[in-house]
């Protein structure tokens, strides 16, 4: 498991990883890994995510993959001042260690846009060493 914390325009984001091994098939080229994301809203002013940007690299040849969309996992949370909202999603690999990083975007009550960014975090198996 491992811990990134990023702190922005009052918003905090912070990612726990998680190898999801009964998910994973090296055989196949699979390597599964879950991520739990916590916001927090640590301002003045409500907040909504309106959407996300992901750019996940694999360990094979920095093969990268792009996602953008709406929301997380399909909502598009409000958060009052002193809340948070917490998802947990899974990115797929083709290698057993890759990257992600990226950025939401927020819009207050005031209709300000903020974007977000999130810390680049390490998706690899638990105790393995990279060559």
């Amino acid at each position: 498991m491992t811990d990134s914390v990023r702190i922005y325009r009052d918003i905090s984001v912070s990612v726990k990883v998680h190898y999801l091994r009964h998910e994973s098939n090296p055989n196949d080229l699979r390597w599964v890994f879950a991520y739990t994301i916590t916001i927090q809203n640590n301002g003045q002013i409500p907040m909504q995510l309106i959407d996300r940007h992901w750019e996940i690299t694999s360990g094979v040849e920095n093969d990268v993959e792009i996602v953008d969309g709406d929301g997380v996992v399909g909502k598009q949370p409000r958060l009052e001042p002193g809340e948070g909202f917490q998802y947990t999603s899974a990115a797929v690999l083709e290698s057993s260690f890759g990257t992600m990083e990226g950025h939401y975007n927020f819009r207050d009550d005031v209709g300000e846009w903020y974007r977000v960014p999130i810390n680049p975090f390490i998706l690899s198996i638990p105790g393995e060493t990279l060559n």
